[in-house]
This record gives C-alpha cells, sequence and structure tokens, in this order.
C-alpha cells in the first residue's frame, strides 16, 4: 500500500529508478522502475490512465484537482499487473492484460548470428538467467599489499566478459532474460555510465533497441570513452541537463514502448545476480582457493552489487561483512536502497539479514555497512585517496581502477588492511571485489565516433568542474 496526495501528481523517489507520480483525483497513474522492488510489490510497466469504462489507456498530466488522500495497492505478476485500486477516487479497478514474455524463439529474432550460435542449449525462458559471463571469475592473493595482521585478496569480476565485463555482467544476465514484448529497452546512467555501456552492447547483441537517458557529469577520459563506446554499439543516447529531468524523459520513452532497465541494473531481479556471485565465492572458499573473508569491500553506487552480497553470503552462512563504499551522494538515500534491496534479496531466499557474529556468538557488525570517507567531492569526481589508491593498484597490483568507482573502493580496503595490520589475534582476512572491466577500450572503441563526432548535446554531459565553478561564482 502506498499513501498519496491525490489530485497534483505526487512524486515518491525511492533511489536509483525506483519513483513513481500518481495523479489519484483522475485515476490516473505515472509509474517509473517498472521491476519487482520488494516480495509482493511490483511497480507498473507502464504509464497508464483508467477510463471510466475501466479501459486504460495512455495517460497526460491532469489539472490539479481538490487534495484528498488516497490508497493506492499494486498487484502484479511479471510484467504486467493485476488489478489497481485507487480508492476514494471513482476509478474503480483496472484490469488490464498481463504482458507476455517472449518465447526463447523469438528471444533470438534479429540476434547476430554468433551470439544465437553461443547462446543455443542454453535455458533462457522468462526469468530464467542468460549466460553473458564466464565463469567462476577468479580470486586473487596480492601478497605486495598484505601485511603480518591482515591479507587482501581480490575478486576479478573484471574478467566477467573478454569484451565488455565489470559487474554489470550479473545483472543484464538477469535483467535481459525478463523480457517482454517490447523490442527497445531504456535504461539511465551518467554519460559515462559502465551500465549504460553495458546494456546497449549486450541488448544490442540480443536483437533489441536500446536507449538511454544520460546526465552530466565530470569529465575525465574515461568517461568519454565509455560514452563514446556505447554510442558505437548502438545507443540511442537522450541526454537532459541535470538528474531531476530523468524521470520525465524515462516517461516519455516508455509511453513510446520501450522497457525500464533500472539505473545500474539495481533491482532485485538485477541483484539476484550477485546473490549468484556470493554463492560462487563461498563455493571458492569451501573448495581451498581462499580463506573466508572477514569483509568484502565493493563499490557502492546504486546498491546492487553490495545488496546481493550481503543477501548471498548471509544465505550461504559465512561470516562477511559486506562493506559498500559510497560514491554518490546523498549518503543517506544510498544506504536506505542498498538496505532495501539487501533485505528484499534476503526474503527471496528465505533468510534473515542478521549481524554478522563473532566467535562466541555475539551480533558484533551489521551485514551491509556504507563508507563514506573516500567520497571526495562527489560522484565522478576524484578524491585524493582514490587518486593514491589507483598508483599504488596499478604499480603493486596490475589493476587499473577508474576514478569514479573502483578506485575509492580500493582505497578503502587499503584503509582495513592497514588499520589491521600488526593486530593481535588471528589474522584478518579483506576482500576487495573489482567491480571495473579490465577489457581493453579499444575493442569497443572501434567504430565508435571521435570526440568532435558526438552530438554537441552529447559533448556538453562531461563538464569540467573548474568552468562549472567558476561558472555559477
Amino acid at each position: 500500500h502506498l499513501l498519496f496526495a491525490a489530485g497534483a501528481p505526487e512524486a515518491f523517489y525511492f533511489g536509483h529508478g525506483h519513483s513513481l507520480d500518481a495523479h489519484l483525483g483522475k485515476g490516473v497513474f505515472h509509474l517509473v522502475e517498472l521491476e519487482r522492488f520488494d516480495d509482493g510489490f511490483y511497480f507498473l510497466h507502464s504509464s497508464s490512465r483508467a477510463g471510466a469504462d475501466g479501459t486504460l489507456s495512455r495517460a497526460r498530466p491532469q489539472a490539479r484537482t481538490q487534495r484528498a488522500r488516497a490508497v493506492v495497492t499494486i498487484r502484479t505478476f511479471h510484467a504486467g499487473f493485476n488489478a489497481v485500486d485507487p480508492r476514494h477516487t471513482g476509478g474503480g479497478i483496472v484490469n488490464p492484460p498481463s504482458r507476455a514474455f517472449l518465447t526463447p524463439e523469438a528471444d533470438f529474432q534479429g540476434a547476430s548470428s554468433g551470439f544465437q550460435k553461443e547462446f543455443r542449449g542454453v535455458d533462457h525462458g522468462p526469468g530464467r538467467p542468460l549466460r553473458l559471463g564466464s565463469y567462476p571469475t577468479p580470486v586473487q592473493h596480492l601478497p605486495t599489499l598484505s601485511t603480518r595482521g591482515c591479507e587482501l585478496w581480490v575478486k576479478r569480476d573484471d574478467q566477467t566478459h573478454p569484451d565488455c565485463g565489470g559487474s554489470k555482467v550479473r545483472k543484464l544476465e538477469r535483467l535481459l532474460a525478463l523480457r517482454p514484448g517490447s523490442r527497445r529497452l531504456v535504461t539511465v546512467g551518467a554519460a559515462g555510465s559502465h551500465h549504460v555501456l553495458a546494456t546497449a552492447y549486450f541488448g544490442r547483441r540480443l536483437g533489441l533497441d536500446v536507449e538511454g537517458v544520460l546526465f552530466p557529469q565530470p569529465w575525465t577520459e574515461h568517461a568519454l570513452e565509455v560514452l563514446r563506446a556505447a554510442i558505437g554499439a548502438g545507443l540511442r543516447a537522450w541526454p537532459v541537463r541535470s538528474v531531476a529531468s530523468v524521470p520525465l524523459a524515462v516517461a516519455r520513452r516508455m509511453a513510446r514502448g520501450c522497457r525500464f532497465i533500472p539505473p545500474g541494473g539495481s533491482s532485485v531481479a538485477g541483484s539476484m545476480g550477485y546473490v549468484d556471485a556470493a554463492r560462487e565465492l563461498a563455493a571458492q572458499v569451501r573448495s581451498g582457493l581462499m580463506p573466508e573473508p572477514d569483509t568484502c569491500v565493493v563499490a557502492l553506487g546504486s546498491g546492487g552489487t553490495a545488496a546481493g552480497l550481503a543477501a548471498g553470503f548471509a544465505a550461504e552462512g559465512m561470516k562477511t561483512q559486506v562493506v559498500g563504499v559510497c560514491v554518490v551522494r546523498p549518503v543517506w538515500l544510498v544506504r536506505l536502497v542498498a538496505s532495501r534491496l539487501a533485505h528484499a534479496c534476503a526474503r527471496r531466499l528465505g533468510v534473515r539479514l542478521t549481524a554478522v557474529q563473532s566467535a562466541e556468538g555475539r551480533p558484533t557488525r551489521s551485514r551491509l555497512a556504507v563508507d563514506d570517507r573516500f567520497l571526495g567531492a562527489g560522484y565522478g569526481h576524484e578524491s585524493p585517496e582514490g587518486r593514491a589508491a589507483l598508483r599504488v593498484a596499478e604499480a603493486k597490483a596490475a589493476i587499473v581502477l577508474d576514478p569514479t568507482y573502483t578506485a575509492k573502493a580500493f582505497a578503502c580496503a587499503l584503509s582495513l588492511v592497514g588499520a589491521s595490520a600488526g593486530g593481535a589475534g588471528e589474522g584478518r582476512c579483506i576482500l576487495y571485489w573489482h567491480t571495473l572491466s579490465s577489457s581493453p577500450m579499444s575493442r569497443l572503441l572501434e567504430g565508435a565516433p571521435a570526440e568532435d563526432a558526438l552530438d554537441p548535446a552529447l559533448r556538453r554531459l562531461l563538464f569540467h568542474p573548474q568552468a562549472r565553478s567558476r561558472g555559477a561564482a
């Protein structure tokens, strides 16, 4: 049940793709983020309005009416919904038909012949994950960065795919398997978003048209390359001036038939990809490839990776705490979204996300913690600790980081190792989960437009912080 003021639009933003608008006075609903957020609740898969005869039509903004309180119950299965009950609005109960999933054969129509061959024999029916990546990804000890009191390990999710690796592959395996009738996708991200790039790359190879609503971020050479690669991969980009403009832009694309893929792939369905990853790590621990980590450090943006890991470790009975290193503001909202996603994943698994226990059996640490010490000026901005960590990783571990996400997470991992150095008792184990693709960008940039060939509106999305500060002054 969701409580709104009827009449004028009431926007509820749950963070990173979870938002909706409602015009209850006229029985009009505008909803964005259509993935299941929690057990028993889904958000609508289209913007729609209940007509007087109970049929469904495309919604248009309605004039402000008198304000009243109303409760909306949304009950749905898969990609459609069973009923929307706008109480106290006179709208009645709307029962549109659910959208059917594509059959496995239809899923492959339009896909490249190589991609079809790659997935023949793979069970990728409705809700069943695709197989996009190569698993298990290796675990690696970093002796040059370990101390006497603490070992540092890395989980190499940079190697999930030879051309477009990183953390987004595991999420898209589940999200792209949830395919209703639309052959068009729309997602959201910053101009240099790896998630947008990965969605375009894998979506296009499956024969899907991929659109992206892109918002500004600070310029870096890496962000520019990611943007060029996404356009080269076939992305149809829709630039907006700010994050605040994203919901309306997404709603417009969805009103034209696009299916929404949440930012960062971070819905419950997407996060379950990292439940799978936690199980994979648990198997590696049991087989003796590495010790059981006390702490797993991972970059925290849209929240899905950290949430899935936390739920997965709980389901496997591991002692591992997940530390999400915050890379975006506001921190309180990132913490809330990650926590809700983690608890929703845990409920889907039938486990409780209890605190990590000590050897004596006493709860000592929350299963999922958020560390914002390395955020710096905000999303896309380098931080001093991140710059230092980037140099250390390259020099001593041959690991390439990016300044937006992984450099800040690795800085946190180094900090935890340093804090444990020389400690009494049994040595600790810190696992850094590497989420940036290590595939050469040159492969993705083949045939991509040069910077000066990009649409000027796209180039303007990558701003220089110093220039923006002068302009604001």
